[in-house]
């Protein structure tokens, strides 16, 4: 009686593990890298898909639980630098220490409705500074949004990252929708 309960459990626990073998090798978790930067959740393949998470996709997310819906909005954002002393575009500067300039930003095919935008710059050491929030009170599928001139000191080589961020009108965090690059040259 008791080897039966033995070769009962040993059958389970065979294919229990047998199952679970199977089961780890149709996904398997891969490293993703994006524009060459690596992101934090990787992605995975399974049954040779290769599935990403959304909100690695500097997009607006929305999820609607009663219709078990993702709804993801990707608005065209081109972000352009001008200096305040001559109104020039500028991307790649000299090392010059401090500098006045705005974020000017066009944005289009938005096809859902927004509360507020954010810019904000991040220096080659990771610090991250806010250059402006404000509030979007009319929702349109296009606009313009312009910064006030902001004082900033390019204080180091390398590369600064000018980002543009979008808050979903039903609240939340803000969302990276947007990035330019300055080269700062020695």
């Amino acid at each position: 009686m008791k080897w039966r309960r033995v070769a009962i459990l040993v059958t389970i626990f065979s294919l229990m593990g047998g199952s679970l073998l199977f089961a780890d090798s149709a996904s398997q978790k891969v490293r993703l890298l994006m524009n060459g930067r690596e992101l934090d959740d990787g992605s995975y393949i399974i049954d040779g898909k290769t599935y990403i998470p959304l909100r690695e996709l500097e997009g607006l997310i929305y999820y609607d639980d009663s219709t078990k819906t993702v709804y993801y909005y990707k608005p065209n954002v081109h972000i352009s630098l001008i200096q305040s002393s001559d109104g020039k575009v500028f991307g790649d500067i000299n090392k010059s220490g401090k500098l006045k300039f705005n974020v000017f930003t066009q944005v289009d095919n938005l096809k859902t409705d927004i509360s507020a935008v954010r810019v904000s710059i991040t220096s080659p050491d990771g610090n991250t500074t806010v250059i402006q929030t404000s509030d979007i009170p009319n929702n349109k599928d296009n606009f313009w949004f312009r910064t006030e001139d902001f004082n900033y000191d390019f204080k180091n080589a390398g590369k600064y990252k000018i980002g543009f961020y979008m808050k979903s009108a039903g609240g939340g965090e803000f969302t990276l929708v947007s990035e330019k690059n300055v080269n700062v040259l020695k």
